[in-house]
């Protein structure tokens, strides 16, 4: 932890100079809700379809408010950035416990979660640091805090979670399979707090302005290094299926590898598909593939080397900086998602053999 808390704060040195790129659009938003500016309150969507947020990231950016603008964007940074060591320290407590009783080494677990981490860290300083994107981190975070409880048998606090990671940021629809990962028996009252705080959280803004569906469509630039170029679509911004199918994709994949017992990949492959769809290529969006690869890392499979997590940071992150061309860079895109998605599904592998002790609390 010593070694990638340095990591972190020089990755944040580095990110913070030209940092906060997007929080004006949580700081914004988080006035027009919560202080009732005119277009705001309930009507923020309809009338600001451009604040692609949940309603729980814009609260959450409204904690910095009494801050001088300058002194709380550095503060909301560097509380993101320390959210990100403490989702490495979860995810590696996570994986010690689902595979108590199996002779897990628990010294290659740490060296394990290590080699994720420097690979991690740079990305989510994107997200946290240079792009200042709250909303994305509080999915990833409460995504993190629903696989912790699923693995220590808390089935309400799994739903709760995974509702908040939606109310923080709609794509985290994609994680919703880890749902199906609880055991039977818990599993209706785990779905109804997940879809009794959805439910609290976005039904107001449409029932009360059903303008507030503008947001859900709201279209970006169809880049020309975006994956979605190589799947043959090249209208200029965002198709109207597009989203609706990022959601449906990674649903699908998430649920199928359920169904095949390798819940650890539920997040990669959710991120997988908004990579694979999305028109744009912000490099922050690689923060949810590093989360995805750190759990697949380190509860997924027991190899010492977490060569996912480097293959995810050289490919999509290095080419970003390193290939010049637009069209290459897609098609890096793209092959990593096929390759990551086909591994993670089908690559054949010994039966997980964690105790998820789920009992019903």
């Amino acid at each position: 932890m010593v070694v990638l808390a340095v990591w972190t704060v020089v990755w944040f040195l580095i990110a913070e100079r030209h940092g906060g790129i997007s929080w004006h659009y949580l700081r914004t938003g988080g006035e027009l809700l919560v202080e009732g500016q005119p277009g705001g309150g309930l009507g923020i969507y309809a009338n600001h379809p451009e604040l692609q947020i949940g309603p729980v990231s814009f609260l959450g950016a409204a904690l910095f408010d009494p801050f001088p603008a300058a002194v709380g964007v550095r503060t909301a940074e560097a509380v993101m950035s320390g959210l990100g060591l403490y989702m490495l320290v979860l995810v590696g407590r996570t994986a010690a416990e689902f595979n108590l009783g199996t002779g897990l080494n628990h010294r290659r677990l740490q060296q394990r979660v290590l080699i994720a981490g420097l690979a991690f860290i740079p990305m989510w300083v994107e997200v946290s640091v240079r792009f200042a994107h709250l909303d994305d981190v509080l999915a990833l975070f409460f995504t993190t805090l629903a696989i912790r409880a699923l693995v220590r048998g808390r089935p309400v606090a799994v739903g709760i979670m995974l509702a908040l990671a939606v109310d923080s940021k709609p794509w985290a629809l994609a994680f919703l399979p880890l749902l199906l990962a609880v055991e039977r028996p818990d599993r209706r009252r785990a779905a109804c707090w997940l879809v009794g705080l959805v439910a609290a959280a976005w039904l107001p803004f449409y029932l009360t302005h059903l303008g507030s569906v503008a947001a859900a469509h709201f279209a970006i630039a169809n880049q020309p290094a975006s994956a979605l170029r190589w799947l043959g679509v090249h209208a200029p911004a965002t198709p109207w299926w597009d989203r609706p199918a990022q959601a449906l994709l990674g649903f699908g994949l998430g649920t199928v590898a359920v169904l095949r017992g390798r819940w650890p990949a539920v997040v990669l492959l959710g991120a997988d598909a908004r990579i694979a769809l999305d028109p744009s290529v912000y490099t922050y969006y690689s923060a949810s593939i590093l989360l995805g690869t750190l759990v697949w890392d380190a509860i997924g499979q027991r190899r010492l080397v977490p060569w996912w997590s480097w293959i995810a940071l050289l490919s999509l992150y290095g080419s970003t900086l390193l290939v010049p061309s637009d069209g290459a860079r897609g098609l890096i895109r793209l092959a990593f998602v096929a390759g990551s998605a086909g591994y993670v599904l089908l690559w054949p592998m010994r039966p997980m053999r964690g105790r998820r002790r789920l009992s019903r609390k």
